[in-house]
């Protein structure tokens, strides 16, 4: 049997990692500063997410939800907390697009509703619903396009607006910040526009902080840089620090019933052990204004680099975008410096999204690489 030939593959087989730092099969190092689509939050082979794990797996990996795990409301206390999202409610998953669909069937059943508004090079998943809308026909079969979905410029109030009054609607999913679309964001302003709107059409605003939350804007999450409260918020990559996990934060004003959602692995004792070991680092190493901090650095050392045009994004989420398409760029840092980055859908975007405790060498590191390989 060989591997459904679907990924465009790097000439890199890594072996061990620890940090921001990867070692191949021929013993060379690399630097990652994309995170594997920012998973990554607390750094490869962390010490105490190695050793939270480890205990957990000696002890019990995992159990339906059919009876009681302790550790789902620890997480669930813990990141309320840390958030300060603790008048929401949370129901795990395994990954970003599950934790999306979740949250517009939870729109839906709470509206009586189906139509969803969506924005303009938006990536949402690949499951039937978050697909559906995601912004990209290519990955859109034709059963996904059954769902009834709007797309809306960013940004464009009259357009949102005269859309939201058909009255139509059950969700509005918005990214705080955009990942694979290219790092654009809404604006304050637009943000609690939509806020408002969605209050007075009763329909559901979804934020969707999969790419953007756990501490990598600078804040828990980054719909927080713009004083407004969603209705449901869907999270991912960097819950788990590679561990499969997902979940949606569901405002309290939600009543659950059983059987409204269910999962066979979502919430496992293994995956709740991963996500505490997280919270816990970031907490404990001050891991979000770590991501602020840095995130300010980055851009100022942006200005020794002439060929950068804009510089998008917030912490240590952030877009490079040049004149020119940066597909060879990426492929020269990463086979001659040995630096992972990112790619969007806007081809002259590249993207850094490393773990959350780096430093200022290793920013300046890859400042030093990016101009050799310019």
């Amino acid at each position: 049997m060989k591997l459904f030939d679907v990924y465009p593959l790097y000439d890199v087989t890594p072996v061990s990692a620890k940090g921001i730092e990867i070692w191949d099969d021929k013993g060379e190092k690399y630097l990652d500063f994309y995170g594997g689509h920012a998973v990554i939050s607390i750094g490869h082979t962390h010490p105490v997410y190695v050793e939270r794990i480890k205990e957990q797996l000696d002890k019990i990996a995992f159990y339906s939800n059919s009876v009681q795990n302790p550790l789902q409301q620890k997480l669930a206390q813990k990141l309320g907390e840390l958030s300060d999202c603790e008048n929401y409610n949370l129901f795990m998953c395994n990954s970003g697009a599950e934790a999306n669909e979740n949250a517009l069937k939870m729109a839906s059943f709470h509206t009586g509703k189906s139509k969803v508004i969506a924005f303009t090079n938006s990536f949402h998943g690949r499951t039937s619903a978050a697909v559906a809308t995601t912004d990209n026909p290519n990955i859109n079969a034709p059963i996904n396009k059954q769902q009834e979905v709007t797309f809306l410029p960013l940004n464009d109030f009259e357009a949102f607006e005269k859309a939201i009054a058909s009255d139509h609607y059950c969700a509005v999913i918005l990214e705080a910040i955009q990942g694979v679309g290219g790092l654009d964001e809404p604006t304050t302003e637009f943000f609690q526009f939509i806020t408002k709107k969605c209050k007075e059409h009763n329909v559901v605003l979804i934020a969707d902080e999969v790419q953007s939350g756990y501490g990598r804007s600078g804040k828990f999450f980054a719909f927080q840089h713009h004083g407004i409260e969603p209705d449901i918020i869907s999270i991912a990559k960097g819950m788990g620090n590679g561990f499969p996990v997902g979940g949606i934060l569901i405002h309290e004003s939600f009543k659950p019933s059983y059987g409204l959602l269910g999962t066979t692995f979502g919430g496992n004792h293994l995956a709740c052990a991963a996500s505490l070991a997280v919270l816990e680092v970031i907490e404990n190493e001050n891991l979000i204004e770590n991501a602020a901090e840095l995130g300010t650095y980055f851009k100022e050392k942006t200005q020794e680099i002439p060929e950068i045009k804009k510089i998008k994004g917030k912490g240590l989420m952030i877009g490079l975008e040049f004149d020119f398409e940066v597909a060879a760029l990426r492929k020269k840092l990463i086979m001659e410096q040995h630096m992972f980055t990112g790619s969007a859908k806007n081809k002259n975007l590249l993207r850094f999204l490393p773990a959350l405790n780096i430093t200022t060498k290793d920013i300046d590191v890859f400042f030093e690489g990016l101009k050799k390989a310019l």
